[in-house]
């Protein structure tokens, strides 16, 4: 059974948030500040976490750092509606995904379901390994090597740039990436896309202020231009 992790200091949001998933047949944990929020992490290794930012002990964003040094699963942040900065820099940190606060419950556990069920989900034979002249994706073993050197990459980091690289040439919206990587195609949601992609030009590009393997198409979304071998 797929084990989720709640942290928020708030006792009815953590109440009302596990009820959801209970009912949808997770297991769900609590935590109510950041040093609890390590040690359920580490105790029960949930598939996701869901993560509030203003917590007692140690905040979210170096909940986040910490995490992101022990393992790789799926973080949604719940920042407030009128803190940009936090998304943007629990973004960079390693968040996989974030969402304001007010949040609608059922638009959780649809972000939630989204995002387990595309880790469910398997490669088509023919995409499974991608060979281009720079990069080379094993879409099976999740790897990525960049002119030989294998590079280290989040979850949501590789589906994103396996998205782009599977329709190589092509021009995507972030709408359009949006739903094909999160799942979802909400309104006013871009940011985590080109934070995103800043994350993975800064691990695949020669040049990141200069990138020649993916291209910002402006006006669009982004473009994968290395040439398939």
């Amino acid at each position: 059974m797929t084990t989720i992790l709640i942290v928020d200091d708030e006792e009815n949001i953590r109440n009302l948030v596990a009820a959801y998933l209970r009912a949808e047949g997770y297991t769900v944990h609590a935590a109510e500040d950041g040093p609890g929020a390590l040690k359920a992490a580490r105790a029960f290794k949930p598939r996701l976490i869901v993560l509030d930012i203003m917590l007692p002990g140690m905040d979210g964003l170096e909940v986040l750092q910490t995490l992101r040094r022990e393992s790789d699963v799926y973080v949604i942040l719940l920042t407030a509606k009128s803190e940009e900065t936090d998304k943007v820099v629990g973004l960079s940190v390693g968040a996989d995904d974030y969402l304001t606060k007010p949040f609608s419950p059922r638009e959780l556990v649809a972000r939630i379901k989204a995002a387990l069920r595309r880790y469910g989900q398997t490669s088509s034979p023919e995409n499974a390994r991608l060979i281009f002249e720079h990069l080379r994706i094993d879409s099976d073993a999740r790897r990525v090597w960049v002119d030989d050197e294998e590079i280290s990459l989040t979850a949501i980091e590789f589906d994103l740039l396996y998205a782009l690289a599977r329709r190589h040439g092509r021009a995507l919206s972030r709408e359009q990436l949006l739903q094909d990587v999160w799942g979802y195609d909400f309104y006013g949601e871009d940011r985590v896309v080109d934070v995103h992609l800043g994350r993975i030009r800064k691990k695949i590009e020669t040049d990141p202020t200069h990138p020649h393997l993916i291209a910002t198409v402006r006006g669009v979304g982004y473009r994968f231009e290395d040439t398939p071998q």
